[in-house]
């Protein structure tokens, strides 16, 4: 009986210290090193920052959060969109150039967030990638490489705008396009930069796809000595064998697009770590820097962080944060990553840095795969279970006697996460140290002790969008060229000064984009911008209209609008439309194909007039000048949404004292 109660305990024994089984993992930098680290970043583009209204002290407390050394993500790298005008993921960003003729380098939040990101981290890197350009680009066709040489001088324009009027030095410009890249349009590009003086600025391509952009330059060498950098949108922490033939840096120059609650950051953690592991990619961008749009259009929290609600002031910081934190405080672009780096046994991987000065940051990460799906591209299957490893440090590291511990635990059971938290240094024996690492966690081990979580203050608490809000816009000196809370979605709304106008409406909004953009999502055939609470169902909107087309131009105020980003073609809701033939149309529709009432208006360009909608339950009513125009309009869907302002095509018009009551 004993020998058996001895024999079962030898095989549980055994069965565990199997499972718990210890690998060794040597880090060592004596046959050499890997590749340059260049850098951990977010994006901000896509028409999705309106954050930078919200009031002080909050929005600097985001903007520490994100930009300031050793205190939240502390990012390397900020990449932003040149704004073309255009529908670019979640809404518009206006031109430097809406026309030919036209420049303007203050237009947009963009400079700011630049000059923000600098104040704060003087080093950090500046990207610039057009997403869509204004149409003269090119001339009525919906692709900007016909005319290589007008594209090339508008992108350079950006670059050189940047550097006069903020001091801002763009570092890389991305060439980007849905379809294709055009490899006329890179070298010619290169030869602006290089005329304009800018020979400092690289170039990123395709910054999409690694082919074919990859074995073109192997068969180029005139396209090869003109890209320093192949890009990959999303690329599953994986490359192709052209890319690395290249021996150009490979980037992930967009990646994440993933909500943010902790599925999202276990996404982040893990391909932060194994894009360099399985790819070689030596930065990683995330889209987005911030997500700041109303949530309910498309990819909505796909942030780093949460900062939704300038009107409260509220804002979260999410827990990619604090995994970006693992990597950033702790490393510097320049940094080089050794060559042994890798997977460990039961699953997870670690990569391992230094500075060339006898600092060494490792990094490692255990994530399972339900915990860490992104939303592109699939996932394979993998597992990852409880793990003992040892770490050997050999080479110019077998010297260190310490390393700061730093842990994140994301706890899916306990649904108690604990996110960037500071263990006891850990002490070396022979170089040597051992981990019990966990399903799910995140650790850094460093020479570097500047780390630190920041911290502010709790903000204020998270409200709905007011229900009575009003805008006469009279901003004599707007910072930025957006007005609050309007959410662009085709077009462009600016503040304007009619100094003209003598009268009530020297201060409006107008719309300025008078040509179709070339983007690769389709936008609207109408221009709208939204405002207000999706969840809005009876409401009343009200709102002065200017038309400046005459026979030809149409305006409209909206309630109950159901879509916006890329799907906003299709939006539905309840539309009161006004026309310079003297004409009004309600639609349910965005496009005016379903049409709930029409008739004689008397309204006509180059006058204002009042509009006023209201909608209730299953009807809507509508007002010109105070007087009912149209009443008891049935609507049967759809039941919620945002309230707008638009025009009819691509045309000149303004908005003045909007108003917004909501029940």
């Amino acid at each position: 009986m004993e020998q058996k109660v001895v024999a079962v305990i030898v095989l549980f024994l055994t069965l565990s210290l199997g499972f718990c089984s210890s690998h060794t993992y040597v880090l060592d930098d004596k046959a050499g090193l890997g590749r340059v680290f260049d850098g951990i970043g977010g994006l901000s583009g896509g028409g999705v920052s309106y954050w930078s209204v919200t009031t002080e002290p909050y929005r600097s407390q985001i903007l520490d959060y994100l930009f300031k050394p050793n205190f939240g993500a502390s990012l390397h790298i900020l990449k932003v969109e040149i704004g073309g005008d255009a529908q670019t993921t979640d809404g518009t960003e206006p031109s430097h150039m809406h026309y030919e003729n036209d420049e303007n380098y203050f237009r947009g939040y963009e400079w700011w967030l630049m000059k923000e990101a600098k104040k704060r981290n003087p080093n950090i890197t500046l990207i610039g990638l057009p997403w869509a350009f204004p149409g003269w680009v090119g001339h009525g066709k919906n692709w900007p490489y016909d005319f290589p040489d007008i594209t090339a001088a508008y992108v350079v324009n950006w670059i050189l705008g940047a550097k006069q009027f903020h001091d801002l030095d763009i570092q890389y410009v991305g060439i980007w396009n849905e379809r294709n890249y055009d490899s006329k349009y890179i070298k010619l590009l290169r030869y602006t930069l290089d005329k304009n003086g800018l020979e400092r600025v690289r170039i990123i391509a395709s910054d999409n796809l690694w082919e074919p952009i990859s074995l073109s330059m192997l068969l180029d060498p005139e396209l090869s000595r003109a890209v320093d950098v192949i890009g990959a949108h999303y690329p599953g922490t994986n490359t192709v064998m052209e890319a690395l033939k290249t021996q150009k840096k490979l980037w992930s120059s967009e990646d994440y697009s993933t909500f943010n609650d902790e599925v999202g950051g276990g996404c982040w953690a893990r391909i932060l770590n194994q894009n360099y592991v399985n790819g070689n990619m030596t930065a990683t961008i995330s889209w987005n820097l911030v997500a700041s749009y109303y949530e309910e259009l498309p990819f909505g929290r796909d942030g780093l962080m949460t900062a939704e609600e300038p009107w409260s002031g509220n804002y979260v910081v999410e827990s990619p944060i604090w995994i970006t934190a693992h990597t950033t405080q702790f490393t510097q672009p320049g940094w080089t990553y050794l060559q042994t780096v890798g997977h460990l046994a039961q699953g997870g991987s670690y990569v391992a840095l230094t500075d060339g000065k006898g600092n060494l940051t490792v990094v490692i990460e255990t994530m399972t795969h339900d915990h860490s799906v992104c939303i592109r591209p699939p996932l394979p299957p993998f597992n990852v279970t409880f793990q003992n490893a040892t770490f050997q440090l050999k080479g110019s590291f077998a010297s260190i006697k310490e390393l700061q511990v730093w842990r994140s635990q994301f706890n899916f059971k306990t649904k108690k996460p604990s996110f960037f938290e500071k263990l006891t240094p850990l002490k070396l024996l022979d170089g040597t140290f051992t981990l019990n690492l966990a399903e799910d966690e995140l650790y850094t081990l460093t020479t570097i002790t500047k780390g630190q979580k920041g911290s502010y203050p709790d903000p204020p608490p998270s409200a709905r969008f007011p229900k009575v809000y009003k805008d006469d816009f009279n901003v004599g000196n707007p910072p930025f060229s957006e007005a609050p809370n309007f959410a662009d979605q085709t077009g462009v709304f600016e503040y304007y000064i009619n100094l003209t106008d003598p009268g009530p409406h020297v201060f409006t909004l107008r719309q300025v984009v008078t040509e179709r953009p070339i983007t690769w999502v389709s936008d609207a055939d109408q221009t709208i911008s939204v405002i207000g609470d999706y969840q809005w169902q009876n409401l009343m909107v009200t709102c002065d209209v200017f038309m400046e087309s005459v026979k030809t131009g149409g305006v409209f105020i909206a309630a109950r609008v159901d879509k916006g980003g890329q799907s906003v073609r299709s939006a539905k809701g309840v539309f009161f439309w006004v026309f310079a033939d003297g004409t009004y149309k309600v639609t349910n529709d965005l496009a005016g194909q379903t049409v709930l009432a029409e008739g004689q208006s008397g309204t006509q360009a180059y006058g204002w007039h009042t509009l006023s909608l209201t909608v209730k339950g299953q009807y809507a009513s509508g007002q010109l000048n105070g007087y009912p125009l149209w009443k008891n309009a049935v609507v049967l869907t759809p039941k919620n949404g945002w309230a707008a302002i638009g025009t009819h095509s691509y045309e000149l018009a303004q908005f003045d004292n909007f108003a917004v009551v909501a029940e």
